[in-house]
């Protein structure tokens, strides 16, 4: 059976919790010293992420800046987010040498802990929905993981946990703890990042932040920075379809849920996440998934570069935030984030084929984007729907 395909769990080892391991033994600290060292040397190694930005009108005084996460050595966002995981597990005692990490997720997660697993030697597997892009799973095993798929993505945190219990490894579960092993309140975390970047540009603290949140922890890292800092910034959050989080966040309902996963790789969860914080954050926004996918076609023709859908769904609402401000008359800047290159998804959201089969039109949508960066004005047809904001 290859390990893309496995239907049962490793042969058990015992349940983590009564694996009898003393953290004291000289071996296991070596071990311990050493993981970390790997893990903060991997940091030191990386040169931050850049800051592009988006041509817009002169005239408009709004300068839009996209941060390109998809420069990290995973390529994606989520390798801050694995980082700052693999740390807190190895901190806290929760990863062992010899010991599988298991993930839940839908791709990126799970192509940067699977990096850092190798990077310290133990295995990885990750759980995954069956519909996730080839390209991710194929980088998954590049890095040395295994992939363990489920047909309903709404198992895949029972299943982890399951894989974790039957094989004495560590559930990593990004969706509870990524809003916690981050430190939110510095040490070059990617909204301090984004701050220093912006110091000598005219605008240098951002109007808004657009952050599109999977697990919920990147939104939360920059909204308690804001606060932290007492910046003026807002943070907006945008969601893509059969996601929960939207409304969630408008009704106060945690127990918000859909029924399906999301088309959009990486954000939108059919739960609301432990790691999604809602009353850090202003505003959401509705996103429509032609919309995520016309406005990261409109990135590559602005500025010669593919992304994911997720960092399509953040430029529609930066754009619809830079609108409302050239319609309001104020100057200032926005940010918003390029998550991972649109080389994971040539056969989705750059397939015109892929689009026909999900009866998803984006033409509406691209047109829009051409209209408003031709004349200024947001067009009445696509006036503020599915928003809201605190």
């Amino acid at each position: 059976m290859s390990t893309r395909e496995t239907a049962e769990p490793a042969e058990p080892t015992g349940p983590a919790s009564t694996i009898d391991v003393d953290h004291s033994d000289a071996a296991y600290r070596q071990w311990l010293k050493e993981a970390v060292r790997k893990v903060q040397a991997d940091a030191n190694r990386s040169a931050d992420t850049h800051l592009l930005r988006f041509p817009l009108p002169e005239r408009w005084g709004i300068d839009l800046y996209l941060k390109d996460e998809s420069t990290h050595p995973t390529g994606s966002l989520k390798h801050r987010l694995a980082r700052s995981l693999f740390l807190y597990g190895l901190c806290n005692g929760w990863i062992r040498p010899g010991k599988p990490v298991i993930e839940a997720s839908s791709g990126s997660t799970a192509v940067s802990e699977a990096y850092f697993a190798s990077l310290i030697g133990v295995p990885f597997i990750a759980v995954m929905p069956r519909t996730t892009s080839p390209e991710k799973i194929r980088l998954i095993e590049f890095h040395g993981g295994r992939c363990h798929f489920v047909d309903d993505s709404r198992k895949m945190y029972e299943e982890s946990a399951a894989l974790a219990a039957a094989t004495g490894g560590h559930y990593m579960d990004q969706f509870t703890y990524a809003e916690r092993a981050t430190d939110w309140r510095g040490n070059n975390n990617i909204a301090e990042s984004i701050y220093q970047q912006l110091r000598l540009e005219r605008h240098p603290v951002p109007a808004w932040i657009v952050a599109t949140a999977g697990t919920g922890g990147t939104s939360a890292t920059i909204a308690r920075y804001v606060h932290y800092m007492m910046y003026d910034t807002r943070v907006c959050v945008p969601d893509p379809e059969n996601s929960c989080f939207f409304e969630g966040w408008t009704t106060g309902n945690a127990d918000a849920a859909s029924d399906c996963g999301s088309r959009i790789e990486g954000i939108g969860r059919p739960r609301m996440e432990p790691s999604f914080v809602p009353g850090a954050i202003d505003r959401m926004m509705k996103v429509p998934d032609a919309a995520s996918i016309a406005a990261v076609r409109a990135l590559e023709n602005a500025i010669g570069r593919k992304a994911g859908g997720s960092t399509g769904t953040g430029l529609w609402s930066a754009l619809k935030i830079v609108a409302e401000m050239v319609a309001e008359g104020r100057t200032g800047s926005v940010v918003t984030l390029i998550c991972d290159p649109g080389d994971r998804y040539l056969d989705k959201y750059y397939s015109d084929a892929w689009l026909a089969e999900q009866g998803l039109d984006i033409a509406p949508y691209s047109a829009a984007i051409d209209e408003f960066l031709g004349s200024g004005v947001w067009p009445d047809r696509l006036a503020r729907p599915g928003t809201a904001a605190a």
